[in-house]
Parts: C-alpha cells; sequence; structure tokens
C-alpha cells in the first residue's frame, strides 16, 4: 500500500524593505514584530535581519505605504506555484482578519474634508483661505466633500467668502456667546458637529487659537493631532499622511491615523498656498443650533486690550524678500550689511534662532520651527548651517 504524498508546507517568506518607499512614520513595524528582528538606521529606515525574521507578517500589514513586503527563494516560489495549481480557486484569496473587518466598518461611516475657520473680530485668518485650498486637494483625492466650519458672533458673511475659497458647504454657529473665543464653549460647538456629521479630516491653523482649540478637540474626540504639518496628501488606503520636522527639524517624519477617526492637523500661515476667490462660486451654508449658554461657561471676558504695536515688531511672514542671518555672522555689528541688502531689494531681516538668543536680533525676527513660517519669492540665508527650515 502506498503512503500519501503530504503536500508540501507553504513557505512564509522573510520580509524586505521596498526601495524608496519608507516615510520614516516611527517605527511602526518594528514595534510589531514579535522576535526583534527590525532595527532602525539613522534614516528611521528598517533593517530586517533576514536570520531572525518568521515571515508573521505584521510588519508588512502595519505598514500604511506598503513599503515592506515577502520575499521569497526561488525554491519556495517554486512551491507556492505548486500550491497554488493544487488549490481550489475559492481558497486562493485570504480570509479578511476579523478585527481589520471592524476597523474597515468602524472607519467607513467617516467622511468629508473640514476646515475650521478662525475669525476674530469678524475678520478671518488667513491661514483658513489656505488650508480650503489643501482641503480642496485632499477632498478630490477623496471624491468626498470639502466644507467650513464658521463659529462667532455676527460671522454669517466669513460663509460666503468661505464659499468662495472653495467650501462647497458651510457650517454656522452663531450667537453672542460665540462673540469672544472661550476654549470650552468652541470646543463643545466642533464636538457636536463632529459626532453628527462624522468628518474623516479636520484641518485648522497652527495660530494660538488653532492649536488650543485642536488640542481639545482631539481629546475630546480621542482621535490623533498631528501638529505643524508642512505637508498634507492621501494615501493609497485613504488614509491622510501628515508630515511634519521631527527631532529638532533634523528629518521629515509622516504621520499617520490609521485607526480612528477624525484625522485631525494643524498648519501653520503661509505653509500652504493661498487659493484664488471666486465670488461666483455656490455652496451651502448649514445653520446649526449653539450647544452651550453662557451660564455653562465658567470663563467670562471682561475686557479686550488691543496690541497698539508701536511700530516697534516686523512682521516677516508675510515678506516677500527675506535675507536671514545665523550663527555664521560671528556678531550683531555684522547683520548691518543684511540690513543694507534687505533695503536694497526691499525686503526684511531675518535670523536663526542661533542668532537670536544670542540678542543679534529680536526674536520677532526668528525664522524656524520655534519661529515664523515664511513663504517668500527670494529668501537668502547667511551664516546658516543647513537647518531644513532655512533650506
Amino acid at each position: 500500500m502506498t503512503e500519501a504524498v503530504k503536500p508540501p508546507k507553504k513557505p512564509r517568506g522573510k520580509a524586505v524593505l521596498l526601495e524608496d518607499k519608507c516615510i520614516a512614520c516611527g517605527a511602526r513595524c518594528q514595534s510589531v514584530c514579535p522576535v526583534d528582528a527590525i532595527q532602525m538606521n539613522d534614516a528611521g529606515e528598517p533593517i530586517v535581519d533576514a536570520s531572525r525574521c518568521i515571515g508573521c507578517l505584521k510588519c508588512v500589514k502595519v505598514c500604511s505605504v506598503q513599503a515592506l513586503q515577502m520575499s521569497f527563494t526561488p525554491e519556495e516560489l517554486l512551491i507556492l506555484q505548486q500550491l497554488a495549481a493544487a488549490a481550489p480557486a475559492e481558497s486562493e484569496l485570504p480570509e479578511e482578519d476579523p478585527e481589520e473587518a471592524a476597523l474597515r466598518k468602524r472607519l467607513a461611516v467617516y467622511r468629508g474634508v473640514w476646515v475650521f475657520v478662525e475669525q476674530t473680530g469678524g475678520e478671518a485668518a488667513k491661514v483658513s483661505w489656505e488650508l480650503l485650498g489643501k482641503g480642496k486637494e485632499l477632498a478630490e483625492a477623496r471624491n468626498c466633500e470639502l466644507a467650513a466650519v464658521v463659529m462667532g458672533d455676527g460671522v454669517e458673511d466669513l460663509c460666503r467668502q468661505a464659499i468662495g475659497y472653495g467650501a462647497q458647504k458651510v457650517y454656522l454657529m452663531d450667537a453672542p456667546v460665540l462673540h469672544h473665543y472661550r476654549t470650552e464653549a468652541y470646543q463643545r460647538g466642533v464636538c457636536t458637529l463632529v459626532e453628527e456629521y462624522l468628518p474623516e479630516v479636520i484641518l485648522m491653523g497652527a495660530t494660538g487659537l488653532g492649536r488650543d482649540l485642536a488640542g481639545v478637540v482631539a481629546t475630546k474626540l480621542a482621535t490623533g493631532l498631528t501638529a505643524d504639518c508642512t505637508g498634507l496628501s492621501i494615501d493609497e488606503k485613504g488614509n491622510l499622511m501628515q508630515t511634519r520636522p521631527a527631532f529638532g527639524g533634523n528629518i521629515m517624519a509622516t504621520i499617520v491615523c490609521d485607526k480612528f477617526r477624525p484625522q485631525m492637523s494643524t498648519v501653520r500661515p503661509h505653509v500652504m498656498t493661498m487659493p484664488p476667490f471666486d465670488p461666483a462660486a455656490k455652496g451651502e451654508i448649514v445653520r446649526e443650533p449653539v450647544p452651550v449658554t453662557e451660564q455653562q461657561i465658567p470663563v467670562k471676558v471682561l475686557q479686550i486690550m488691543m496690541d497698539g504695536g508701536g511700530g516697534a515688531e516686523v512682521d516677516i511672514s508675510g515678506a516677500e524678500f527675506i535675507v536671514s542671518g545665523g550663527r555664521g555672522m560671528m556678531g550683531k555689528e555684522n547683520f548691518a550689511m543684511l540690513h543694507d541688502l534687505a533695503e536694497v531689494l526691499g525686503g526684511v531681516v531675518g535670523a536663526s534662532r542661533s542668532a537670536v538668543d544670542a540678542g543679534w536680533m529680536p526674536p520677532d525676527r526668528q525664522v524656524g520651527q520655534t519661529g515664523k513660517t515664511v513663504r517668500p519669492k527670494v529668501y537668502i540665508a547667511c551664516g546658516i548651517s543647513g537647518a531644513i527650515q532655512h533650506l
């Protein structure tokens, strides 16, 4: 009697990194490896020890940009071909992981890109219009609607401006309790809208108000928030890829919030391009009730004192020509030549953090991650060591 021949065991292969695919997302692949087969190099990319890899696929599944894949030897590929030929057609498709299926179903209900329109005294912050331009790109990539959120007192005119800058729909909360920005009132308003309409992406300006509001909203909604983004895009799986400087600006990290919604980002002014205004644009204004009363807000605004300015500070963020100096200028007196050059160009003088810390230039002239974000036509850096913010 002839014994039955056992089919060969299905090979598992080894994980390998595809060239130029890794986005240095923060060692997520390393964290899920059960056998410590992955180490990270100085660029934040994984190095796979093939002798330790057991082919469990965990690192491949967790990678949001599919930078890792399984590699097989010629002998293993032959076995896979034999198994595929012998197996029924329906078994060729792997069963979907129950947890992944549940996650996909939970995230599928979130739809749309939102931009929070920041305003003070009825005047919108320009970063809000810049974000509508980027939001339109994201909405087109996701094939969804772009909406704006306007909150305040007597701010309906901002809804029409938002439509002119690209919003297809505007959610308006207009009431005296929202006349001045107070964290709790605005947080309740935004969270109420999110819980009702379930957007998948929310963008806010990385201003004092935006940073405060985005943080409390993300905490209340138990979702992720990436601050000070310099790049936003959509990956193959429909997740928001949020790029920002990390480790003191030494690397650019791309962060993905793939298991929670909405995905929230703040962006500094002048990082994104201002879209053209279309006065003939059409859109829908949805008036929403304000979910909070004055009696429910413990913080009261007693007095508003406007900064007179006095002309002492210079706003470099809107300058078209900037000449910046760093530690290589060797002293405060040497900045005189930069002032002369800036005057000829019709621009202003900026500085690196090192120059500001040394007392050579005032803090309002600082350019960079801990200073101001600029978008000039011409930027000249003198004596600056090459920090990524000045390149």
